[in-house]
């Protein structure tokens, strides 16, 4: 918004600098865009100069010799100029030497080719005044000679674009920041003043203009009035009035509703004047627009309306969209002679939401859509025809029309002592408290309490609809008191240790750790469709997990997995061809266990394989180990060796995993984690249009397992010795697991090394069925790995080590050994 500084001050007496009402500005909660200065910049020893004689030079063809007088009395000077659209008689601005120009141009007397110059004749360009550099500015207006230029343009202005609040509608206008100002700067202010009407002398009948309003909307219309003033003469503006304007970017366009527009920018109130020979049926009704109605609106537009937009209309057309725009239909021009003028309080939610379905913001929806003042309706309007009658003349036909009623949203908060100094962090005396107040024009009054403690109680004025509450009485305190007067002190802070949440923890290191394997984080809703749960859990699963009145069909269940968000995702990009493949999600699930709905802290990925990739060499499909391998690394980050656990067999009650391509671990409702791996069904996959392979996993653990106590990781010397290998293929039944296999090798290995040296590692690295053995039987071969921190293992106490392994093993279980 632009505020006039020459403006304010015809509310307060403000002598303070540009820089100091910035700073002022900026302290009390509004931001300054910027500040434009308007107008003649002051030019001392630059006056008005009368052109006597005009010479050529001697020396230069282009350059004229003038005798220019400066002082009535006085004697004239010599002035060389180059300019020759002036001539003789003619008044126009001379610097003076010692004048400074914009720019930093310094006017001295000089020799010009030979012939002393005492001054400069001046262009509009010159001193800052235009774009014109053609020729010399020449005085119509025949100012006296002699006459600082200042003093004949005095219109010089600064303007403030200022940032207000939507909080804030009372500062819209230059007297809420003429008020704000006075309360920082504890100077006076006062309202522009409002005169009786003169006595109507009858000879308008009042009804010929109007003769009825009438609100049907009532709900977004709850005070209207029309006031009615006969025989005004349309015309232009006079010259103050159009400074105002032009001060804050207005077009002056007649002087009645220029006088609107003036109002508007200084009390905040938007007022509409209608040319009242244009109502037809000599009344106004305040109503809804009809579906499909139209108006062509003062911008030249035809707009068509609909039910949720008010309207103010006559007997048969709508004449002005209520609180947003007029029309054509009813303007005020040069054939007005008599006026109906409208002030109104509007519902902020009804022209907000008629402003932006129509895509039409003006200076009047603006300051309605935030809130006017609602007790300043009647107010606005009798200074407007104060105005109109000082510019246009015209008679004042009584009663104004009414419907509804003013109405004040009369408050009072209780302020005390003790509170406002805890949360203004130090002590403002009572009588700044009280005087902060008064110049707000909230009254203020002491009260006690039933212990005898003193408080405040501030009755709130209408245009402050923002202050609710004790808090935001203290910001107006300290805000008008001065944050930069806050007195210096000691900033004292308590360091509190503490972990994140587990559940937290947990999640960074698992997004830590599929990051660093190049899967990118996603971030889905945690809500899911009906039927998409029932295709990757069971219809009564779903049921159990169904939200009650959700938003939507999509979004009407807890989701169970956070696989299919991520199918969304690589469906998406594979479309748009982004070239993503690896993707993972953390938060959290939703399972229904025996009629209990549990939920767990999960984290998911996906590693897709397009089969129609084009790449310079063939990349590696996917497979189950590389989801094992995954799994279990997200297992480590929360001290969980999922590699001792013997993975089981997928229960498939869907079609959401590749049967006999998958396997699970855990029971969440037992141990409290439960993790399933492996290779998604490839029809799933065309169902989402991604024709691939993709290897997933989801690990989900309840809040409880994550908040057990875990061992912190503990430091082991890293030996700096070789290590030593040796294999151990054994024969077993077909159907055993690997993994079982390892653990109980595993174990032997550990025991029978009777801790001479460190088993490092005890993994499979061959499986085998064929000639040799039996239908049924298997080979697993294993490599053990030894190491000892301080030496190198020698031959002899490694192979002492596997002869016994060897005979333990022959001895202890029913496998093999293969030799």
């Amino acid at each position: 918004m632009k505020i006039s500084y020459n403006w304010i001050k015809d509310y307060i007496e403000l002598d303070r600098s540009v820089e100091e009402v910035e700073q002022a500005l900026t302290l009390i909660g509004f931001e300054v865009d910027g500040i434009e200065e308007t107008g003649l910049p002051d030019l001392p020893k630059v006056v008005v100069g009368e052109v006597l004689e005009r010479n050529p030079h001697p020396n230069a063809d282009r350059l004229s010799v003038c005798q220019v007088l400066t002082e009535p009395e006085g004697e004239p000077s010599t002035i060389v100029c180059g300019a020759d659209n002036y001539k003789v008689g003619d008044r126009v601005p001379v610097a003076l030497p010692g004048a400074v120009l914009p720019g930093g141009f310094k006017i001295k007397s000089a020799k010009l080719r030979g012939v002393m110059s005492s001054g400069m004749m001046c262009s509009a360009k010159e001193i800052g005044m235009g774009d014109d550099a053609a020729g010399l500015w020449i005085l119509d207006q025949r100012p006296p000679v002699g006459q600082p230029l200042n003093e004949v343009f005095p219109d010089r202005d600064t303007v403030f674009q200022v940032e207000v609040t939507p909080n804030r509608p009372d500062c819209l206008s230059h007297l809420g920041m003429a008020r704000e100002l006075a309360a920082y700067f504890r100077i006076p202010f006062s309202y522009p003043e409002v005169f009786p009407f003169p006595e109507s002398n009858g000879s308008v009948d009042p009804e010929s203009l109007l003769r009825k309003v009438g609100v049907e909307s009532e709900e977004n219309c709850p005070h209207y009035t029309a006031w009615r003033i006969a025989n005004v003469k349309i015309g232009p503006s006079p010259d103050w009035l159009v400074r105002r304007l032009r001060s804050v970017g207005l077009r002056p366009i007649n002087n009645i509703v220029d006088v609107t527009n003036f109002v508007l920018h200084e009390l905040g109130q938007p007022l509409h004047a209608f040319d009242a020979a244009k109502i037809e049926g000599q009344k106004l009704i305040v109503r809804q627009a009809g579906d499909g109605e139209k108006i062509t609106t003062l911008d030249g537009k035809e707009r068509t309306l609909s039910s949720r937009m008010m309207v103010v209309a006559d007997a048969r057309k709508a004449l002005i969209v209520a609180g947003v725009m007029g029309s054509l239909d009813a303007e005020v021009d040069e054939s007005t002679q008599n006026v109906v003028l409208e002030s109104a309080y509007f519902r902020p939610g009804s022209i907000r939401a008629t402003s932006k379905r129509l895509g039409l913001s003006t200076d009047s929806s603006y300051r309605f859509e935030r809130g006017v003042d609602p007790d300043g309706v009647a107010y606005a309007a009798k200074r407007a025809i104060n105005l109109i009658q000082e510019v246009a003349g015209g008679e004042i036909l009584p009663p104004y029309l009414e419907e509804g009623a003013a109405f004040a949203l009369e408050k009072e908060i209780n302020l005390d002592r003790i509170y406002l100094d805890e949360r203004a962090g130090f002590v403002i005396p009572d009588e700044e408290v009280e005087r902060i107040f008064d110049s707000l024009e909230c009254t203020v009054s002491r009260k006690q309490h039933r212990d005898g403690r003193e408080y405040w109680q501030i009755g709130i004025p209408s245009f402050r609809g923002d202050l609710d509450s004790p808090i935001d009485l203290v910001e107006e305190v300290v805000r008008l008191y001065g944050t930069d007067r806050i007195p210096s002190g000691e900033v004292r802070g308590i360091g509190l240790v503490r972990e994140d949440d587990a559940s937290s923890r947990a999640n960074h290191d698992f997004g830590c750790a599929l990051a660093g394997q190049g899967f990118q984080e996603c971030m889905n809703y945690t809500l899911r469709s009906g039927d998409e749960l029932k295709k990757w859990y069971s219809s009564g699963g779903a049921d159990s997990l169904a939200v009650m009145n959700p938003l939507s069909v999509e979004q009407s269940h807890l989701r169970w997995s956070l696989i299919p968000g991520l199918l969304d995702v690589l469906r998406l990009n594979q479309f748009r061809k982004t070239g993503l493949h690896r993707v993972f999600e953390t938060g959290h699930t939703f399972y229904e266990r025996d009629g209990a709905v549990i939920e767990a802290n999960s984290v998911a990925f996906i590693w897709f394989h397009n089969d129609h990739q084009q790449c310079w060499r063939e990349a590696q499909a996917p497979d189950f180990y590389n989801a094992k391998a995954i799994i279990q690394g997200l297992g480590r980050k929360v001290g969980l060796d999922l590699g001792a656990f013997p993975p089981g067999e997928m229960r498939l009650t869907n079609s959401a995993w590749q049967e006999g391509h998958s396997a699970t671990i855990g029971d969440l409702s037992e141990e409290g984690f439960e993790a399933r791996f492996g290779l998604l069904n490839l029809a799933l996959l065309k169902e989402y249009d991604l024709g691939g392979i993709a290897a997933a996993g989801v690990f989900s653990l309840t809040p409880e397992f994550l908040e057990k106590a875990r061992p912190r990781p503990q430091f082991k010397p890293i030996s700096l010795f070789p290590a030593a290998e040796r294999d151990l293929a054994l024969v077993v039944p077909s159907d055993d697991i690997g993994i079982q296999v390892r653990e109980t090798l595993k174990s032997i290995v550990v025991r029978e090394t009777r801790h001479a040296f460190t088993v490092e590692d005890v993994y499979l690295f061959d499986v085998y069925q064929g000639q040799g053995l039996e239908e049924k039987e298997k080979s697993l071969a294993f490599s053990l790995v030894f190491r000892a921190l301080d030496r190198t293992l020698q031959e002899k106490e490694v192979n002492d080590v596997f002869t016994r392994v060897q005979k333990a093993v022959e001895r202890e279980t029913s496998y093999r050994i293969r030799r």
